[in-house]
């Protein structure tokens, strides 16, 4: 590919993607998805690998940027960055394609010992066309938006544009080309991402000529055969024949699907990454009715994740972008998105202090990965959505649990695949949850002093410091019969036997506390005892890893 401009940074550049990364495997196996039984294991270097990931914001794709960048991963802590790449940085004038700024981040991924995620802007990003080319944006003729049902344009592009598809299809491939010429015996980048909160907020689907004609056309057999009707409906037909007052948006999520199974299909044919589509969502409680409005028609939400996989089989996971701070609609997300058919994967969550708790929710629950949303240090707050902090403190939540957490990483990833793994965040009510493991129950409470009987804090009003807000979380490993290893803070955990040890007393055999090495081998620190487990165990506010092993008599 002829780049835009050379010289000395480009020399540069391939010095740095030459000599980063001495241990560099040029027989490392592709990164790749392997599942279990509906669970599901992301495979770097041949090994599980767990994404404990931050997100940059949208404006950090610069290499004058990326120093902010870099300072805000390592305190966070963090071993995957996600990032952009926009369509209109790579070919500012068409068919002249700059890759200058990949080069350059991906010598300094490997600088740094961090893995990457690309975010590939392209056709929409949070579905705009922001992030296109200029020779794109103010062309219709060329590259048409979609038209709503008053013949007027919308600012969205059309996803049945053949000329755009056919030039982002060409704009990937080209940057996929290039990530596999410079990476290739690296494995830097682990994933990619196809377009970004795709959808269409204003119009539920295009309705233009092209539009009306497409959704007359029958209902492809690969969609009849994943996704029923809400409503009775024919068997088969057009999309209105089918699916009634939800043709209009099963009709657009078809098109964009199918619209970005060409660009995915394309880019793994150069480079066979895995790959994902991400999800601004609706919402996850709301009775189920057709789209009015409250949400981008015919992106990934959770109702029509079975016409993405029967459009996109190139797209590994639809992947939910958590913004809901309230504890219950979390859950209810992660409920919606964690399918035997689809990996639980959070690419994006809110960096509010708030959201740190639901990491051990998430990565308990078996995700193949979490990274909260704006992590560097830009001067720039999308708050309410995210913290009102720009700081170290804003990296300081997420850094202390990936910190504990990052050690045991590739351990966790093979425990999730297993199904050995669970997690608890504390709920917005503060109260009491129950976790029915094998033969066992751990019931977590909060806001209590680490010696004392149950409740005693709330009875007295005298709770434990630095819980004003919900931040106290748990994940946990059931590594065999009786043995679990367990990571949280600020919580209180109180196992009780159940299954085969129903009615059995019990008593800890022993409870370690320490870390896993480099080798992912145990290193105790101390073993508690007497006061320390009389009460339950009670993690402190710095996340902390015990090794705990029961027993009955």
């Amino acid at each position: 590919m002829k780049k835009s401009n050379g010289g000395l940074l480009a020399a540069l550049c391939a010095l740095a993607l030459s000599t980063a990364h001495p241990g560099a495997m040029a027989d490392a196996p592709m990164p790749h998805l392997v599942q279990n039984d509906g669970r599901y294991a992301l495979m770097v270097d041949g090994k599980p690998f767990t994404v404990l990931g931050v997100q940059a914001h949208n404006s950090s794709n610069y290499p004058a940027a990326l120093a902010d960048v870099w300072a805000a991963v390592k305190d966070a802590h963090a071993n995957t960055l996600e990032i952009p790449v926009a369509w209109e940085q790579i070919e500012p004038a068409e068919g002249k394609f700059d890759f200058s700024y990949v080069d350059t981040l991906v010598a300094q991924a490997r600088q740094n010992k961090v893995r990457l995620v690309l975010l590939w802007f392209g056709t929409w990003k949070n579905t705009s066309p922001q992030y296109t080319p200029e020779w794109v944006k103010f062309d219709n003729q060329r590259f048409p938006r979609m038209v709503n049902k008053d013949g007027k344009d919308s600012y969205c592009l059309s996803p049945l544009g053949e000329q755009t598809l056919k030039a982002d299809t060409k704009a990937f491939t080209a940057l996929m080309a290039h990530v596999k010429k410079i990476d290739a015996a690296h494995r830097t980048v682990i994933m990619v991402q196809v377009e970004n909160e795709v959808g269409t907020y204003g119009t539920v689907r295009d309705f233009s000529p092209r539009g009306e004609a497409a959704i007359r056309q029958p209902v492809p057999p690969a969609v009849l055969a994943r996704k029923k009707s809400p409503v009775p409906g024919a068997a088969s037909g057009n999309w209105s024949d089918v699916y009634g007052p939800y043709a209009d948006e099963y009709f657009h999520a078809y098109a964009i699907a199918s619209y970005i199974e060409t660009i995915a299909k394309a880019g793994r044919a150069v480079y066979d990454l895995p790959m994902y589509v991400n999800n601004a969502l609706r919402d996850p409680q709301e009775p189920m009715a057709p789209w009015k409005g409250n949400f981008a028609s015919g992106g990934p939400t959770y109702d029509v994740i079975d016409i993405y996989k029967a459009a996109a089989p190139h797209i590994d996971i639809a992947a939910p972008d958590i913004y809901s701070p309230e504890s219950n609609k979390v859950t209810a997300h992660l409920d919606r998105f964690q399918r035997r058919d689809n990996a639980l994967l959070v690419p994006e969550m809110g960096n509010a202090e708030g959201y740190a708790r639901y990491t051990y929710q998430i990565l308990g629950r078996g995700a193949i990965g979490v990274a909260p949303f704006g992590v560097d240090y830009f001067d720039y707050s999308n708050y309410p959505l995210g913290s009102k902090r720009t700081d170290k403190a804003m990296a300081a939540p997420f850094g202390k649990i990936y910190e504990a957490f990052r050690p045991m990483a590739q351990l966790w990833a093979q425990w999730a695949l297993e199904g050995r793994t669970y997690g608890v965040a504390e709920s917005d009510e503060r109260t009491p949850q129950t976790v029915a493991l094998k033969n066992w129950t751990v019931t977590a409470s909060f806001r209590e002093w680490q010696f004392g009987n149950p409740g005693e804090a709330a009875s007295k009003k005298d709770f434990l410091h630095n819980s004003d807000i919900p931040n106290g979380g748990a994940a946990l490993a059931q590594t065999g019969d009786n043995e679990f290893i367990v990571i949280g803070q600020q919580i209180r955990l109180s196992f009780a036997g159940a299954g085969v040890n129903a009615g059995k007393p019990s008593m800890y055999a022993r409870v370690e506390q320490g870390h896993f090495d480099a080798a992912g081998k145990w290193v105790m620190e101390r073993n508690w005892n007497g006061d320390q487990v009389d009460y339950g165990l009670n993690l402190p506010a710095r996340p902390t890893v015990l090794k705990v092993r029961l027993g009955t008599y």
